[in-house]
């Protein structure tokens, strides 16, 4: 059984982005998407996902405030993936306080078009360590997408 992931972004686009990167894993699944904190907390206790990928700037229900509410009602690990998180800020440094497992920044603001050139392995390596999962064998995942094209 796949391990269940919740993409948290206000931007359609970045949950796009982030669904690609994730969908080269087998052994993950994205159960789940939501446009802001406050979705999210609706869907998490719905859907119950391991991971919780989640943005910082959102409406409503900002990521931080949302990952106040995780860490009362929630086992799932959360790692944050936004623009607003670089190494150091107050942002990521807030987030790991709450409890975050991880903080990823976006490589180019809010709308990262090189996400995943840029940052999709560590997301992918980040979602599985957060779950327990050794690292994934990329050259096997590429070996198995170059199957499937070829058949």
């Amino acid at each position: 059984m796949a391990h269940r992931v919740l993409i948290v972004d206000d931007s359609g686009f970045m949950r796009n982005i982030i669904k690609q990167i994730l969908v080269v894993d087998d052994e993950l699944e994205v159960a789940g998407e939501a446009e802001d904190g406050q979705v999210a907390v609706e869907k998490e206790k719905e859907l119950k996902p391991e991971v919780i990928l989640l943005d910082i700037e959102m409406p409503r229900l900002d990521g931080l405030g949302a990952l106040k509410r995780f860490k009362l009602t929630s086992k799932a690990k959360v790692v944050i993936l936004s623009s607003v998180a670089q190494l150091g800020s107050p942002a990521a440094l807030e987030a790991r306080r709450l409890g975050a497992f991880d903080v990823i920044a976006k490589p180019s603001g809010a709308i990262s078009l090189d996400l995943k050139a840029k940052r999709g392995h560590e997301i992918l390596k980040v979602v599985r360590a957060a779950i327990g999962l050794p690292p994934l064998d990329l050259a096997a995942v590429a070996h198995k997408a170059q199957a499937r094209r070829e058949s």
